[in-house]
């Protein structure tokens, strides 16, 4: 689902859309082949008498499975997205419900990015965005975190028509 531009305000325009690190999909791949290899070997070692109830049982099981630790994970980051544009970060999340965070750019008064080295490996990280309203809108899993940080603060502190500096 792409972040749709009918959204921006005039002449507001679009720097960066962003979904959240592909990462989050390394379990329920795992589980996916997981799931796989338990039917197969289900269905291997099966007893004659419990077909074809026990097929459908075992088949039943593993698309909950599925479903459950699969699907509705690939969802949620489907459905997961930020956007920056050169006036606020826009955050949009949810399957069914969509909810949505909206932080003018001139609110934000610091911003840090952090990296344990698993992010570092997989080139993410955390973005955080400090407001005066105290409460940080935190950023997990951004992709290329260092390059969206230096984008952020170039948007923050670039200078405005005035020859005055925006995040003065």
């Amino acid at each position: 689902m792409a972040f749709n531009e009918k959204h921006l305000g005039d002449g507001e325009e679009l720097v960066l859309r962003l979904r959240t690190h592909p990462k989050v999909l390394i379990w329920p791949v795992v589980i996916l082949i997981l799931t796989g290899a338990a039917v197969g070997a289900g269905l291997a070692f099966l007893p004659a008498d419990w077909k074809p109830l026990g097929v459908w049982a075992l088949v039943a099981v593993a698309l909950l499975v599925v479903l459950v630790f699969v699907v509705l994970p690939w969802l949620r980051w489907y459905t997961s997205q930020f956007a920056v544009t050169d006036r606020r970060i826009i955050t949009r999340h949810g399957i069914l419900n969509r909810r949505g965070h909206d932080v003018p750019l001139r609110r934000i008064n610091n911003v840090n990015y952090e990296r344990d080295l698993l992010d570092r490996v997989l080139g993410c990280g955390t973005l955080v965005l400090e407001t005066a309203a105290g409460q940080p809108l935190v950023l997990p899993d951004v992709p290329d975190v260092e390059r969206v940080h230096v984008r952020i603060t170039d948007l923050l502190f670039r200078v405005g028509p005035d020859g005055d500096a925006r995040g003065e």
